[in-house]
């Protein structure tokens, strides 16, 4: 069982910052896929950002250009640098392990005001 939990989320004015954290536990995080994920009252839980094992990246269209994800395999961490936010970026977002199975943590809310 991988636990996984986030944190980092909060309150902020459009065309601000935010960075959430992602930890996931285990001895072999390095072979672990992880994305980042959202989900909006009434709206489908989306992916905004994924980085495999080898540190391959993908976006959402909606955040190209903005959000960065990154990994740290010595930390067991997958953070997600958020610039230029947007009301709609407002969220819950989640933090997904792949290895085999899905593991997800609780989410943090991300509340961008206009």
């Amino acid at each position: 069982q991988v636990q996984v939990v986030e944190s980092g989320g909060g309150l902020v004015q459009a065309g601000g910052s935010l960075r959430l954290s992602c930890a996931a536990s285990g001895t072999i995080f390095r072979f672990y896929d992880m994305g980042w994920y959202r989900q909006a009252p009434a709206k489908q839980r989306e992916l905004v950002a994924g980085i495999t094992s080898d540190g391959s990246t993908n976006y959402a269209d909606s955040v190209k250009g903005r959000f960065t994800i990154s990994r740290d395999n010595a930390k067991n961490t997958v953070d997600l640098q958020m610039n230029s936010l947007k009301p709609e970026d407002t969220a819950v977002y989640y933090c997904k392990a792949q290895f085999g199975n899905d593991y997800w943590g609780q989410g943090t809310q991300v509340t961008v005001s206009s």
